[in-house]
C-alpha cells in the first residue's frame, strides 16, 4: 500500500487543531529520519561553508570577529533554503496534500506541523552548532550567546516565510529558482536584523532593538503564514 492510499484514514481521525499539528509534525520528522543523507548534507552544507571563510581571509581575530555573524547568518540562510523544495513537493506528488486539504482537520494546522518539523530537521541544528562554529571568528561568550539567541529566534522566521515560497511554487517549471526569487527577498530584513544584533554587542551597544524586531516577526509569522501557505496550497491544488 503507498503512503498515498494509506493516508485518509489516519487523516480521517484528526478533528482538532492540535492534533492536526501533530499528526504533521509526526509524520514530516519521521519522513526526515528515514532521509537522513539529506538532512547531513545539509548540515555538512552549513559547517563547510562557515569553516571556509577563515580560511579564505585575514588571519586577524578582529577581521574575523566582524565577519563571523554575517557569515553565520548567511550560511543558515542558505541552509534553509536548501531544504525548502523538499517541504512540499513529495507530498504534492503523492497526492498526501489533496488528502490534507480534504481531511476534517484544519489545512492551516498540517501545514503548521510541516513547517515546525522542517525547523527541528534545518533550524534548530543550526542552531546548537553556531556557538562551537562562532568559535573560529574570535567571537567571545557574549556575543557567542548573542549569535545563538538571534537564530533561535530568526531561524524559525526563515522556515515560515520559506514555507510560503514553497506553496506559491508547487507545481511550476523551474520551481527551485523561483522559490529563491521569491524567499531570498523576504529572508533579508531577517538576516540584516540577526547578524545586527551580534554587531550591536560587540560595538558595546544593546542588541534590544535587532531581538525585538525578530520576536516581533517571529510573532507576525506565525500568526499569518499557515493561513497563507493553505490558501497557496489550495490554489496549487485547484
Amino acid at each position: 500500500m503507498t503512503r498515498a492510499a494509506a493516508a485518509p484514514p489516519a487523516l480521517a481521525e484528526v478533528p482538532s487543531i492540535g492534533e492536526a499539528v501533530v499528526f504533521a509534525l509526526r509524520r514530516d520528522l519521521r519522513v526526515a529520519l528515514r532521509s537522513r543523507a539529506e538532512l547531513g548534507v545539509q548540515l555538512l552544507f552549513y559547517v563547510i561553508v562557515v569553516s571556509l571563510f577563515p580560511l579564505a581571509t585575514s588571519p586577524s581575530r578582529e577581521v574575523l570577529s566582524m565577519l563571523g555573524p554575517g557569515v553565520l547568518w548567511t550560511s543558515a540562510l542558505l541552509a534553509s533554503l536548501l531544504a525548502l523544495p523538499r517541504l512540499f513537493a513529495a507530498d504534492f506528488a503523492d497526492g498526501t496534500l489533496e488528502q490534507m486539504a480534504l481531511a476534517r482537520g484544519p489545512l492551516p494546522a498540517y501545514a503548521s506541523g510541516k513547517m515546525l518539523a522542517h525547523w527541528l530537521t534545518t533550524g534548530l541544528p543550526v542552531v546548537v552548532l553556531a556557538p562551537l562554529l562562532g568559535a573560529q571568528y574570535a567571537l567571545d561568550g557574549v556575543a557567542l550567546t548573542l549569535l545563538a539567541a538571534s537564530l533561535l529566534i530568526g531561524t524559525p522566521i526563515l522556515s515560515l516565510l520559506g514555507a510560503t515560497g514553497a506553496a506559491l511554487t508547487l507545481g511550476a517549471r523551474g520551481g527551485a529558482s523561483l522559490l529563491a526569487l521569491i524567499v531570498l527577498p523576504l529572508y533579508a530584513p531577517v538576516l540584516i536584523f540577526g547578524a545586527g544584533a551580534v554587531d550591536a554587542v560587540r560595538a558595546g551597544m544593546s542588541a534590544a532593538p535587532q531581538l525585538s524586531l525578530l520576536g516581533a516577526g517571529l510573532l507576525l509569522a506565525v500568526v499569518a503564514v499557515p493561513f497563507a501557505v493553505a490558501a497557496a496550497v489550495r490554489i496549487a491544488l485547484d
